[in-house]
């Protein structure tokens, strides 16, 4: 059986793929501006395929479960990190390992770029979220602090 593999969306058809899975988490916004993110410098989308069960190798019998959006920079801590915008395993395919997967992976990412740290920001009611998060090594170590502006 064919290992999971993880490859950076660029192309058309794999956001149409991804944005589904991306919308999950992203309910409130619309197809249209998930999408624009694609065009932000930094942003990069990484999509997580896993074997469709059929028992065939190609490309094809492939699904996307997950999906994470990157990038690197230097904020928080003042110290090179990994930043996770967005962090989405499909609905259908949780619980089955590949959150943690992919968690590991960026972590191999991030430090062939030279981070010292993977972050994101959680939201404060998410409690299954941040259980996994911590159940895969990660730290609650602060707060994000926003005010939106009109």
């Amino acid at each position: 059986m064919p290992e999971p593999t993880v490859e950076q969306v660029t192309t058309d058809e794999q956001w149409d793929e991804a944005v589904p899975i991306l919308r999950q988490l992203w309910s409130h916004e619309s197809e249209d501006f998930v999408r624009s993110w694609r065009e932000e410098e930094d942003y990069e989308l990484y999509g997580y395929y896993a074997e469709d069960g059929s028992g065939e190798s190609d490309d094809a019998d492939r699904d996307l479960v997950a999906v994470a959006g990157l990038s690197v920079q230097r904020v928080l801590h003042h110290r090179r990190h990994a930043w996770v915008h967005d962090f989405v395993v499909d609905e259908a395919y949780r619980g089955e390992g590949h959150g943690a997967a992919l968690l590991e992976w960026i972590e191999q990412w991030a430090a062939e770029r030279d981070c010292e740290y993977v972050a994101l920001a959680n939201v404060l009611d998410n409690d299954e979220a941040r259980e996994f998060y911590e159940a895969n090594g990660m730290e609650t170590w602060g707060y994000v602090v926003e005010t939106e502006l009109e």
